[in-house]
């Protein structure tokens, strides 16, 4: 019985180091979007200066990453910015994501990774467009406790970070109407390239969206049933089954518990835990196909202190874990066993 556990683990062990080998870059462009325009609340756009503050940037150096930092996007300033057809701030927010499509195409010309950090989830729309445009083949896993596949004309709220998908897939491009701004930003992904994982708060439209269209959707329900193992796996069965397309990782903090990550605009109860959090950016990056990440929705304006410190520090996990932490710990590529000058007891 000792000796086929100790197999079992040396098994899991085996594999878990064959996905670190796999790791293929360590380059990381950091990509700040101080952007709120897509929602009400206020703070949100603090959320890249809240994650570069809690050390972001040295907690992936330390990692063996090799991190460019472009900066934080310079934010079009429109005053006159009325909603068009149910879009709140539509010229602002084209014009962002316009500015951030540019900056990931770069990046990923760059051949580094992108990891987009913000700001609300407006954002991925433009992250998402320009990963696209640098390796059209990619594949999405949208972790979140909502779809934001909305379109304009079923959207409750007028609010662009509950749309930003609908823009891009291509089975809805007959449903989004035209707005002025909009017109460079054409489909760029098939509905059955994407997976949603912790979804828990679905509205109407979006739910038959997802329906119709066939896309891979795993609720919180399927991740208590299955687990987040199984969950993944078949995420990855559907959307990436040879593991050979790059893969963008969209993650809204919401998709936790808000025990565990407050400090957000929308939060919903019964989410993931941090350790599923983790495990799911774990496993996406020992593919070694992992392009690009967005970590969004991080807003250090809202819940207590202690909400604010699990919400940041949730974020910063996840992200490290996106680039090769963990929780075992890491060995640096060049790390040698030391010797001394002088031994205890010489071999024989």
């Amino acid at each position: 019985m000792l000796s086929r556990l100790a197999k079992r683990c040396l098994e899991s062990q085996r594999g878990l180091f064959h996905g670190q080998l796999r790791w293929k870059s360590q380059d990381v462009g950091v990509i700040g979007v101080p952007f709120s325009k897509g929602q009400s609340e206020a703070g949100v756009q603090m959320g890249p200066k809240a994650l570069r503050d809690a050390g972001i940037i040295s907690k992936l150096n330390e990692i063996g990453c090799n991190v460019h930092d472009y900066g934080d996007l310079i934010i079009p300033t429109i005053s006159d910015d009325p909603p068009y057809l149910n879009v709140s701030h539509p010229q602002t927010i084209a014009g962002t994501i316009k500015l951030l499509s540019d900056a990931v195409t770069k990046c990923r010309q760059d051949k580094r990774v992108a990891l987009t950090i913000g700001g609300d989830h407006s954002l991925s729309a433009g992250s998402i467009h320009g990963h696209a445009q640098a390796e059209p083949n990619m594949c999405l896993i949208w972790v979140d406790a909502h779809a934001d596949i909305n379109t304009p004309l079923t959207s409750k709220t007028g609010h662009f970070h509950g749309m930003p998908l609908s823009f891009l897939v291509h089975e809805l491009k007959d449903y989004i109407p035209y707005i002025p701004g909009f017109e460079w930003l054409h489909s760029c992904i098939n509905a059955r390239s994407i997976a949603y994982i912790g979804l828990r708060d679905l509205d109407p439209g979006e739910l038959h969206i997802v329906r119709e269209y066939g896309i891979s959707c795993f609720t919180m329900h399927e991740v208590d049933r299955l687990g987040i193992n199984q969950v993944l796996e078949r995420s990855m069965e559907v959307v990436n089954p040879y593991k050979d397309r790059p893969i963008h990782l969209s993650f809204d903090i919401d998709s936790l518990d808000p025990r565990i990550a407050g400090a957000t605009g929308t939060p919903v109860p019964g989410g993931l835990s941090i350790r599923e959090g983790i495990y799911i950016a774990e496993e996406l990056a020992k593919t070694g196909m992992l392009t690009a990440v967005d970590v969004v929705e991080v807003n250090p304006h809202l819940g207590s202190d202690h909400d604010k410190h699990l919400t940041l520090y949730s974020a910063v996990n996840i992200i490290q874990a996106c680039f090769g932490k963990r929780r075992e710990g890491n060995v640096p590529r060049d790390y040698s066993l030391p010797k001394p000058d002088k031994v205890l007891h010489k071999q024989h």
